[in-house]
């Protein structure tokens, strides 16, 4: 899958990007919380994209969406700004009124998968726009394309920058009315534009 917006390109990871994505990923943005175990050495990154090289391919001979990491590449300069794509994301997400769908109380719910967003952009190129240029993106090619019912995004109550992104996209915000899991704080869900059922 590539991906082509008026300033960026979309497309999938190479060998060659790894300098670059290690810079961003473990250096720029060593803090910041992506859900993993941190920021990595060099040859761990480099093992993590060789997985993510190797992943491509293994979804496509499963007939399964394009999940994985993506680079974000401005267009003028061809340089690697950052990374999205989709992610099957499992997690107690019936805690969430408008995802809960059974008698049960919330705190009790099953968890569940939902087709799930991510982005992240240098620091050096935060702030012009490109994290929700490439998320829209991406929202347009999984309802239009790949047909899903809805994307999630999720983010904690400080990320600010996130939760920009999230707005602009139009997505609708829930909170965890719970305090655990700890990590399931905003959840932001987008809805295909196509569906004609509000109640599915």
């Amino acid at each position: 899958m590539q991906l082509e917006t008026s300033r960026l390109i979309i497309r999938p990871f190479t060998l060659n990007d790894l300098q670059s994505i290690h810079l961003i990923l473990d250096q720029e943005l060593k803090n910041s919380d992506f859900g993993n175990e941190g920021a990595q050495t060099l040859s761990e990154r480099e093992r993590w994209l060789q997985w993510t090289l190797l992943s491509y391919e293994q979804f496509s001979k499963l007939n399964q969406p394009p999940y994985g990491e993506r680079a974000i590449v401005h267009k003028d300069s061809n340089k690697l700004i950052g990374i999205c794509g989709y992610v099957p994301c499992l997690d107690c997400f019936e805690q969430l009124c408008d995802l809960h769908q059974d008698e049960r109380p919330a705190s009790q719910s099953l968890s569940t998968t939902e087709f799930g967003l991510f982005y992240a952009i240098s620091k050096s190129s935060q702030g012009f726009g490109f994290a929700t240029e490439a998320a829209a993106a991406l929202a347009t090619y999984a309802f239009e394309q790949l047909h899903v019912k809805r994307i999630i995004a999720t983010t904690t109550y400080d990320n600010l920058a996130s939760i920009k992104v999230m707005r602009k996209l139009g997505m609708n915000f829930k909170k965890n009315s719970l305090s655990l899991p700890p990590w399931l704080q905003l959840v932001g869900i987008l809805n295909n534009p196509a569906k004609t059922d509000p109640g599915v």
